[in-house]
């Protein structure tokens, strides 16, 4: 999958394409059909698939502060695109001179002179253009204008759930990464670098890998998950712990995680965590005694569930 960063990126000479857009944060089923129906059209017409996303979120820009949690990094985003087929990346910076386009403009510019567009494919939820002020049909107006066509798919529901972004916030945000990784078709990731702790963990007889992840990463509710542990390659189980450590009064919120049966010196290391089963709810414990026979029992149950690993 080639992979641009703004318009000035598409080669020269690129002809015409299948293109989607849309933000795809998570890249949920939904998210998953909308991009399988434009690769689909894509091979039908033997034409290439180009993904086109932006960077920052517009409502970062547009509402600064009050942007959504980040579900995927763009790194992580483009390599679940790619996984689905997709043959070009496209990233617009969005920028203040990009949302002042119109609607007109927008689909001048990066459709038709950049991309050449045969047909679009995007969610019939979908706006665009200053201030939001295109949708869908005014999309397959300009369409008819500049010779393309649109497919507006309707969102994705599972048993009368809508399958969206915003559901699978509201879901890590409660801490239930089950239903979450229902929607998204995998368990909730988040990358990050391992850093330097207060090294409690080691004293207690758990070391664990302190990652520190980009700011507005999706952070499940604070409490004990069984999961992975990804380094490279290698995918282990670990039990890990996202809290402030109310036993030592902490005050900084974390994601610790203790991998099962290594004891290895991840620091500086990239690395992944993935949520499959929350366990518990954050807890005080009146002592480290009462604290290291509950996180036994952590390891035990994680063991059980990630299937004797």
């Amino acid at each position: 999958m080639q992979r641009w960063r703004g318009l000035e990126a598409v080669p020269t000479g690129w002809g015409r394409s299948v293109v989607t857009i849309g933000i795809f944060d998570g890249v949920h089923r939904g998210h998953q059909k909308l991009i399988d129906r434009a690769v689909a059209l894509g091979r039908e017409r033997g034409l290439p698939t180009v993904l086109v996303t932006f960077d920052p979120h517009p409502s970062e820009l547009v509402r600064p502060g009050s942007h959504p949690a980040r579900l995927t990094s763009l790194a992580r985003r483009a390599e679940l695109i790619a996984g689905l087929g997709v043959d070009a990346f496209c990233v617009l910076p969005f920028t203040a001179e990009l949302s002042r386009r119109s609607p007109a403009e927008f689909v001048h510019e990066v459709l038709v002179d950049r991309l050449h567009s045969a047909v679009v494919v995007v969610g019939d939820n979908f706006t665009f253009g200053h201030r939001a002020e295109g949708d869908v049909a005014m999309l397959a107006d300009l369409g008819r204008r500049f010779g393309f066509t649109v497919e507006g798919l309707g969102l994705v529901s599972d048993d009368s759930v809508t399958l969206s972004s915003t559901f699978v916030r509201a879901c890590i945000d409660a801490g239930d990464v089950e239903t979450a990784a229902a929607v998204l078709g995998r368990p909730h990731r988040i990358d990050g670098v391992v850093v330097h702790g207060d090294r409690r963990g080691r004293e207690l007889g758990f070391p664990t890998a302190n990652v520190a992840s980009p700011p507005w990463t999706a952070l499940p509710a604070d409490g004990v998950y069984a999961g992975r542990f990804v380094i490279g390659e290698r995918s282990l189980p670990a039990a890990v712990s996202v809290g402030t450590n109310p036993t030592f009064s902490g005050r900084q919120r974390t994601v610790e995680a203790y991998v099962l049966d290594v004891d290895e010196d991840f620091y500086g290391h990239e690395v992944s965590v993935e949520f499959t089963h929350r366990l518990r709810g954050m807890e005080r414990y009146d002592g480290v005694e009462a604290l290291v026979e509950q996180m036994h029992r952590d390891v035990t149950r994680t063991r059980e569930l990630l299937g004797g690993a």
